[in-house]
């Protein structure tokens, strides 16, 4: 993680991306960390696949290019989970398919792991993290189908914060894992 002001700096042939001579400033400024963790995420560190279930928690920058990554590869469901709901125009623009509000499904006496349980028939096949909050990292595990769900944490959470779980959401084949920057 660097960033700068400078005019010149050194960095790593993997932090650069090379963009058409006539590209416009404007349209490209955006493709750094939060494009292509998303996407990345989605093709390099999931891998997943067409008809997919997939859950993303948080909805800011990171959280939208999951969506897109999501959608390019033709998953079926592309649930987003925000607390606030003026980001649910912004996710559909990019492709997600369904919306929930944790505070709406625990004021009608629900959870959100058992809603995402119940909208997807059993558990998503990936769930992606991308806000950095353990309680969310821990959500997005439980979501994930038993036997093959697999939870993607894009988020970074604060210094010294530790997620933990019970063994038996890992022990029934779901799987925890990490990416930084898109893999």
């Amino acid at each position: 993680g660097t960033s700068t002001f400078a005019n010149h700096i050194v960095a790593p042939e993997i932090a650069l991306a090379k963009i058409r001579p006539d590209a416009p400033f404007d349209k490209v400024c955006y493709i750094g960390c939060g494009v292509t963790t998303g996407v990345g995420a989605v093709l390099f560190t999931a891998k997943v696949e067409a008809g997919a279930n997939v859950v993303v928690f948080g909805l800011g920058g990171i959280g939208l290019n999951v969506i897109q990554g999501a959608k390019m590869v033709g998953a079926d469901k592309i649930i987003g989970i925000d607390l606030n709901p003026e980001r649910e125009a912004m996710a559909r623009k990019f492709g997600m398919t369904h919306f929930l509000n944790p505070k709406d499904v625990e004021a009608a006496g629900g959870n959100i792991v058992d809603a995402i349980v119940q909208l997807t028939d059993g558990g998503a096949d990936y769930s992606f993290e991308c806000i950095g909050n353990v309680k969310t990292m821990r959500q997005s595990l439980e979501c994930c189908h038993k036997g093959w769900g697999r939870s993607i944490i894009i988020g970074v959470a604060e210094a010294g914060a530790e997620i933990s779980t019970r063994p038996f959401q890992l022990v029934t084949g779901r799987k925890w894992e990490g990416s930084a920057f898109g893999g």
